[in-house]
């Protein structure tokens, strides 16, 4: 019989991904969403959908099936803007307690939990499995949120709940809209003249989905593994996206002052003319650092496999000039 996979963030960047994915192996998939969601991308794969609200506890009660196989948590609150902190403590960390304790009462065999490389806090080297996790008590909100986030796993763990921590770096490929994919645009109407001092690991979208699900598989029950492969600067990022659109673009490296000051225009731009800015303060804040991590443990126990920066701008790409046709 088919197993059954219940799945947060449905309608997400990486959720899209995973339901493909998981489709695709011959799994039965009931997958969550807001009654507000856009699930036009949702309905190709003809899955179960049931509506509810990780923030609300009480939306969640009877939609797990007992004793269903993995419940994969995806859903997050990944935006880089003071103004949405609330709403982001309440999406990342009530969102992921909602979450586990749901998934405790059905009695899930398998509890998967998307988080990010973000949760080990700002280190400046390589990130491993073993780096002491100091996000909790990052300015940055979104860092400290993924990592209080990952601490509501282990509370869960503690009650019995069977559960894995996945961590992506930064992720690029179909599906993609407002994450990395920006680039995109804004490269095309020549607004990245300059970039942050920083740079990352990168790993590829369908790369990710697959983990998740070796997760559910294999994966040691209490474990992080960490999603690393290509690593770049992100100035090198613009470039090589830049090369990708076949368009010629100077781009340089501008002090972390200079970004922040015009992070701040932006801000207050946004509030007037009520659109989301181009770039924040917490966003300069973190892509002026160093995000670089180690895969070697996903690899051996999860057989995962990096991809080329090449590829995954390639596949992003590809993807994005099919949405617009």
């Amino acid at each position: 019989m088919a197993k059954t996979a219940f799945v947060t963030g449905a309608t997400g960047f990486i959720g899209l991904n995973l339901v493909e994915r998981l489709c695709r192996e011959g799994w039965s998939v009931i997958a969550l969403h807001r009654a507000g969601s856009d699930i036009r991308l949702l309905e190709q794969w003809g899955v179960q959908r049931v509506v509810g609200d990780i923030t609300d506890g009480r939306s969640l009660r009877g939609h797990i099936p007992e004793g269903v196989d993995v419940v994969f948590h995806v859903a997050g609150n990944t935006r880089l803007w003071t103004r949405v902190r609330a709403e982001q403590m309440r999406v990342n960390v009530k969102g992921t307690r909602n979450v586990v304790r749901a998934a405790l009462a059905a009695r899930a065999q398998r509890f998967v939990h998307m988080s990010s490389i973000v949760a080990f806090g700002l280190h400046g080297g390589t990130i491993t499995e073993e780096t002491p996790t100091r996000g909790s008590s990052s300015a940055i909100h979104y860092v400290r949120s993924k990592a209080l986030a990952e601490r509501e796993v282990r509370r869960g763990i503690t009650a019995g709940l069977a559960a894995v921590i996945v961590n992506p770096s930064n992720t690029m490929g179909a599906y993609d809209l407002h994450n990395w994919a920006r680039l995109f645009r804004l490269v095309r109407q020549h607004r990245t003249p300059a970039m942050p001092p920083g740079g990352g690991s990168f790993c590829h979208a369908e790369e990710v989905a697959r983990m998740l699900i070796a997760a559910a598989e294999r994966g040691r029950v209490g474990q992080n593994y960490l999603l690393g492969g290509a690593q770049t600067s992100y100035v090198g990022l613009v470039k090589a996206i830049a090369g990708e659109l076949g368009v010629k673009r100077r781009v340089w490296m501008m002090p972390p002052a200079v970004l922040h000051r015009y992070a701040q225009v932006e801000e207050l731009a946004s509030v007037l003319f009520r659109r989301e800015p181009d770039i924040t303060r917490e966003a300069v804040a973190l892509l002026s650092e160093n995000l670089y991590c180690s895969s070697r443990k996903a690899e051996r126990e999860l057989g995962y496999q990096a991809r080329p920066l090449e590829a995954m701008i390639a596949d992003s790409h590809h993807w994005l000039r099919q949405r617009e046709a």
